[in-house]
């Protein structure tokens, strides 16, 4: 989940002076987008290293395309219609989530259960694989301009579906009084800790079966939700609101933020939590692309490296990017 630039407006920028108080204040607003743009960016770039050589001469080209574009999945959950579900699931939405109760197909999914009910509570596992046929699609194609869209856009859902808060109805802490907390893990974590993450995730390998993959990565995120809550409960106990909270300066904007020492606190509790998802994200990321590439029939990418996107292509990239802006709608809150 992002905060738009038109979104700003709406948002409790705080400027600071000498008679406020915490109590005075509601839960931490974030001008970084959470999982955020750096998040995101950071996986779609490293996972660029995990591809082998047949694919580096391409990839390596047009890595900050990769890292740049990571993002516009978020960008665009309140302008496409239909976007804000594909970033997330509410496991906890359904009676159970076996197989027989929760289909991994989407058509027998719909089926059971309605398109309507499931975009209500995220389709993000059905979306990666949607995705991954359609960048498969794109490299038979020798399409570069659709390749290069689709695999930002894989890695992001890929990414997402790797966040615990991205698995449940209780995605902010909205329904256990730690409303804020879903850019706290996703955001200011990676932001102040990252730079210490070991990333050698090794080459990227081929996936016998995507969906099982996509449902892996739900399912395993879904399981450190219950740390992710608690832990940040027991902390919040420990150390009082007070300590809780600190105040930063961003973009000449006093701002706050979880305080310095409450996030490292909380980051040593999780033992490496986020650092592992991080990592899994990278790894995957690579995996879907290189079994897209090899699915697709392994097209020569060095002949394709040497193309250029046209000025009419980056024109209207950038035209379709500002549409985002002007076309607005309610999507479900992550901040």
């Amino acid at each position: 989940m992002s905060i738009q630039p038109e979104k700003l407006g709406e948002m409790q920028t705080i400027q600071l002076n000498s008679d406020l108080h915490f109590s005075n204040f509601p839960s931490p607003v974030w001008h970084h987008p959470v999982w955020g743009f750096f998040a995101h960016q950071q996986i779609n770039r490293l996972a660029v290293f995990t591809l082998p050589i047949e694919m580096t001469p391409f990839f390596k080209k047009h890595i900050d395309f990769l890292t740049d574009n990571a993002v516009n999945p978020d960008k665009r959950r309140y302008a496409v219609v239909g976007e804000a579900p594909r970033h997330f699931i509410d496991l906890d939405a359904y009676p159970d989530t076996l197989t027989t109760t929760l289909p991994r197909y989407y058509k027998d999914a719909a089926d059971q259960y309605s398109a309507d009910t499931l975009a209500l509570h995220g389709i993000v596992p059905w979306q990666i694989q949607l995705t991954k046929y359609q960048l498969t699609e794109a490299f038979k194609q020798r399409n570069v301009r659709r390749i290069l869209r689709i695999a930002a856009d894989l890695g992001h859902y890929i990414a997402d579906a790797n966040v615990p808060l991205h698995t449940t109805r209780n995605y902010n802490g909205q329904l256990t009084n730690q409303q804020g907390i879903h850019g706290f893990w996703e955001s200011r974590l990676p932001e102040l800790f990252s730079t210490t993450y070991d990333f050698l995730t090794g080459q990227a390998e081929y996936i016998q079966s995507p969906q099982k993959v996509a449902w892996r990565a739900v399912f395993r995120a879904n399981a450190a939700l219950d740390s992710v809550l608690r832990i940040e409960q027991e902390l919040t106990s420990k150390v009082g609101e007070s300590r809780k909270y600190g105040f930063e300066e961003r973009n000449g904007v006093t701002t706050k933020v979880y305080s310095a020492d409450f996030s490292r606190q909380y980051h040593d509790l999780l033992r490496g939590q986020v650092e592992r998802q991080m990592r899994v994200s990278v790894k995957m990321v690579g995996d879907f692309w290189y079994t897209c590439w090899v699915d697709a029939g392994q097209p020569d990418l060095r002949k394709l490296a040497t193309y250029q996107l046209t000025p009419d292509e980056q024109k209207e990239d950038v035209e379709e990017k500002k549409s985002w802006l002007k076309r607005l709608f309610s999507a479900r809150e992550e901040f």
